[in-house]
Order: C-alpha cells, then sequence, then structure tokens
C-alpha cells in the first residue's frame, strides 16, 4: 500500500485503486450524500470523505468499511477538508459560511471561523499556522491559528466567486482560481512570524469555471481543472505563468486533481465518471479509472515515501 489512490463522487461510494494496474481494490459505499472531496492523512493511515453536512473517517488499512469517526455541525455541503501534518486536527470548509478545525481523536470542534458567505475550499499553509479559504462572495482569506483571527482579505475581483486556493510546498505562493477562469497569484514572505502577501500576476486560464487549483510539490507547475472539460498544466515563474500543456480527453467537467510526489504524473477526476492518470511530460493518459457510474468529482493520492 505504498500508493493510496481514492476517488468518489455522485454513486455515494469511494473507490480504492492500484494505481498503476487501473484495479479497483476496493469500493466503499457512503450512504446518503455524494462525496464532495477526499483526503489521505499524512501517514497514510485514513481517509477523510466530505459530503453533505458531514466528514467521515475511514481507516485505510482496515477491512471495515464502516467509518471509525463522523464528524457532525456543518449544516450544509462539506467543500474542502485538510489534515495537519501530524494528523492532530483537521479542517474543513462548507457552504454553511464557516471554517472549522476539529479534533481528529475525538470529533469535536475545536475552532469556528465565520465567512459570512458559502466557503468553497480550505487548504492549510505549510508552516502548519496558517489557513487559507475561498467563498462564493469572491473572497480570500488568511485565517492565524496563533492569533485566532482573521489576518488578510484579498478580493481578487467583486462579487466573482473564488472557487478554489492552493498553497506552494515551501509557502513561498498562493493561487486562487475563480468562476471567470482567471487565476491570482501572490508571493508570499514570512516576515517573523507574520505574513505578508504581494500580488504578482494575473491571468486567464480558462474561458469557462476554474473547479480547482493546484501547485506541483516542486512548485514548478500548476494545475487548473475546469468546466471546459480540460485539465491544463502552467509552469510556474517568479512573475509568469506560462501553458505548457492542455490534457484532452475529459468529456464533461473536469473537478478535481492530485499530483503525484515527484510531480511528474496528474490524476484527474471527472463528470464523464473517470478518473485518468496523466504523464506529463508526453501528456499522455496512462490509466484510465472505471467504475464509478455517476460523476467522479474527486480524487486523493498518497504515493510519498514511508517515512
Amino acid at each position: 500500500m505504498s500508493v493510496i489512490m481514492a476517488t468518489a463522487g455522485y454513486d455515494h461510494t469511494i473507490r480504492f485503486w492500484e494505481a498503476l494496474s487501473g484495479i479497483c481494490s476496493r469500493t466503499i459505499q457512503h450512504a446518503d450524500s455524494q462525496v464532495n472531496r477526499l483526503c489521505i492523512s499524512p501517514d497514510k493511515r485514513f481517509l477523510a470523505a466530505a459530503g453533505h453536512t458531514t466528514v467521515r473517517l475511514y481507516d485505510i488499512k482496515s477491512s471495515n468499511s464502516n467509518p471509525i469517526l463522523q464528524f457532525e455541525g456543518h449544516t450544509n455541503n462539506v467543500t474542502g477538508v485538510g489534515f495537519h501534518c501530524e494528523g492532530k486536527w483537521m479542517v474543513t470548509s462548507s457552504e454553511d459560511g464557516t471554517v472549522k478545525i476539529w479534533d481528529t481523536r475525538t470529533g469535536v470542534v475545536q475552532r469556528d471561523y465565520p465567512h459570512g458567505s458559502p466557503v468553497n475550499d480550505v487548504v492549510i499553509h505549510p508552516n502548519q499556522g496558517e489557513l487559507i479559504s475561498c467563498d462564493q462572495s469572491g473572497n480570500v482569506r488568511i485565517w492565524d491559528l496563533g492569533e485566532n483571527k482573521c489576518t488578510h482579505q484579498l478580493i481578487p475581483e467583486d462579487d466573482v466567486p473564488v472557487r478554489s486556493v492552493t498553497v506552494a510546498t515551501d509557502g513561498s505562493m498562493l493561487v486562487a482560481g475563480n468562476n471567470l477562469g482567471n487565476c491570482y497569484v501572490w508571493k508570499m514572505i514570512q516576515n517573523r512570524d507574520v505574513t505578508q502577501l504581494m500580488p504578482v500576476t494575473r491571468f486567464q486560464a480558462h474561458l469557462k469555471y476554474i473547479t480547482r487549483v493546484l501547485l506541483s510539490p516542486d512548485v514548478r507547475h500548476l494545475a487548473t481543472c475546469s468546466a471546459d472539460h480540460t485539465a491544463k498544466i502552467w509552469s510556474v515563474d517568479e512573475k509568469k505563468f506560462t501553458h505548457e500543456t492542455t490534457l484532452h480527453g475529459h468529456q464533461r467537467w473536469v473537478w478535481d486533481c492530485a499530483f503525484s510526489a515527484d510531480s511528474a504524473y496528474l490524476v484527474t477526476a471527472c463528470s464523464d465518471h473517470y478518473a485518468r492518470l496523466w504523464e506529463l511530460s508526453s501528456q499522455q493518459i496512462i490509466r484510465q479509472y472505471n467504475g464509478h457510474h455517476r460523476g467522479a468529482v474527486c480524487v486523493a493520492l498518497n504515493d510519498y515515501s514511508e517515512r
């Protein structure tokens, strides 16, 4: 199980895959709700599945298909989920207008941050001390966990929903993607314990909704997914993002993506029911994962070498 890969979506199932063979190794029923997002814990022990109002935590190595813990407290779709680097806490975002931090041992809410608008995504800064979230009203907010407050509010475009945010693994950069297909990039500068943000650039990545933006682990590429039935790869430069390639072959909206640890491969999840593994150097589909009978909207991949 050195490579853990899972997909889920509107057919109320979570599927685990042997990434290289394309064989589905296990299916978990996720009753009562579609799955909006998936996240694998850093130690590869747990899978968090964000559904309508709850997040369920599954033991990846157990044959028991029931969740070992259920996080209840949101009142609308859970749109984002992420784990602290040591798995001590989990963060979620929701269309109920809140970002919540949960104790992963007890399932209890530890923090609750109001956005005032449906929240579309949340990520944890690599310093583990800040969260970045974005919402339907067009805000990007940075929350300082030490100060327990919002320290930055960015509004790239008035009243244009920001769909997705991503932070570089080295904490150097923040990228946000919105409903007009535009990407906004800020340089993140750590000044003692304070993060400063400097606008770097904006560019139009797609002509339709952006559904996901994701910086590669080596911070040399940005992947963007869209309602235009494509995913695109951009080369990351200090000042400029150059279009490298468009991944054609999806039949419907591309909802989510995940890079391999070496940044050489990308997995995409699409409304056409398929997940696909792309080799970025050749732009070829190496594997297609068949089995979902409705849209696949989320994918999680952890192929980092065992620590």
